[in-house]
């Protein structure tokens, strides 16, 4: 097996031989949980603009899809709101809309992210927010997809209450065609979305929220709910109404919660899904099977890696994300939109390899060592 040269703690340097690979048996579908990898974008490193590599970005799309996994397409693990736009966001739901496979599971980010930003706040400005919803709302709507309704950072520093969001949310509910999914993404990954609901107690924005939901079950297909607090995700799960699912957004406590207990299980819309996708189809297809002993030996191993991920600041974990699609193959390079690379350091690089190659999660651990020494080579490392 190859040896690289890493960068360890304190500044130092150890060598490092990758360990041989051990990818999990293929899982098929169908499964009994419904999980959606937050899919990233890859980027045209030619271009002298943020732009995106269709192809290799649509590809890779299809191959989570060709797993038996779904799609959250243009949220934040797509960079939206940090380098993607909602023109080229529309244009990247629209391509994957076109290029989804029949039955695949697709849904796709509808936010207030076109409005301008910093704008000040006038008592017009929660009716400006519900136009931005509902624009985007219909434009998927338009192209036949199903509707992710992000939070909204433009709504948290307007609102003056929970009033605002029950009103705001019951008007797009009752326009769109299908049900949607809800998205809570909290302050861990966001930090301006501290108050989302009109509450600074997240028990008190959970009874809104749960309020919201109960006024409009039948337009609500789930919600999901990324705090990275498994307590009061069992806690909403619970009180859900019937048919309303609860999709985990928790990147490091994850196995638990979709195996679920005695009530209730959560399906999933993650990050960390693309990064660990064959391990996740086959702890998957054990759930299926009620081999949960199989289940939890799959996605164990994947945690140091989930957490290392969403180190401090959580909100660039997306470019762990990318990372580990560049050493799988997925894409020819290890660049993204805006420069966004460059937001983690290289031992922070250099530790999200050595957890992927001890969790088995490379595809092919030489090519892997390859691709990690053009980056290592790059900050001087031979």
């Amino acid at each position: 097996m190859p040896t690289l040269t890493l960068p360890g703690p304190g500044r130092t340097l150890q060598r490092y031989t990758l360990h041989p690979p051990r990818l999990p048996p293929q899982g098929r579908p169908p499964f009994n949980r419904l999980a959606l990898a937050a899919a990233h974008v890859v980027a045209d490193p030619l271009s002298d603009r943020p732009a995106i590599d269709w192809d290799a970005t649509i590809d890779y799309r299809l191959y989570l899809w060709s797993l038996g996994l779904g799609v959250a397409e243009a949220t934040d693990a797509a960079q939206r709101g940090a380098g993607l736009d909602w023109p080229t966001s529309l244009e990247l739901i629209r391509r994957s809309i076109a290029a989804a496979p029949p039955g695949a599971a697709l849904y796709c980010g509808a936010s207030t992210d076109h409005l301008p930003p910093n704008a000040p706040i006038t008592p017009n400005s929660v009716n400006q927010i519900l136009g931005a919803y509902e624009a985007q709302c219909g434009s998927i709507e338009k192209l036949g997809g199903r509707i992710v309704l992000l939070a909204s950072r433009a709504l948290a520093a307007c609102a003056r209450g929970p009033d605002d969001y029950k009103r705001i949310y019951g008007r797009i509910l009752e326009q769109t065609r299908d049900p949607v999914l809800l998205h809570w993404p909290g302050e861990l990954f966001d930090p301006t979305l501290a108050t989302y609901w009109g509450h600074t107690s997240v028990d008190d924005a959970l009874a809104t929220c749960l309020d919201i939901v109960n006024s409009n079950a039948a337009k609500i297909d789930g919600i999901a709910f990324a705090l990275l607090d498994p307590a009061r995700e069992i806690v909403l799960r619970r009180h859900l109404p019937r048919g309303v699912r609860l999709y985990t957004g928790d990147e490091v406590n994850f196995p638990d919660l979709i195996a679920g207990d005695d009530d209730a299980y959560s399906h999933a819309m993650l990050g960390i899904l693309g990064v660990i996708a064959p391990a996740a189809a086959s702890a998957l297809a054990c759930l299926q099977r009620d081999d949960t002993g199989s289940y939890f030996d799959i996605l164990e191993p994947t945690l140091p890696l989930a957490r290392h991920l969403l180190r401090p600041p959580a909100g660039t974990y997306r470019t762990g994300i990318t990372f580990m699609a560049y050493l799988n193959g997925h894409q020819s390079h290890f660049t993204m939109i805006a420069g966004q690379q460059s937001a983690r350091s290289l031992p922070y690089l250099a530790e999200t390899f050595r957890l992927a190659d001890a969790a088995g999660l490379l595809r092919d651990p030489d090519d892997a060592a390859i691709r990690m020494a053009r980056v290592l080579a790059v900050h001087g490392i031979v």
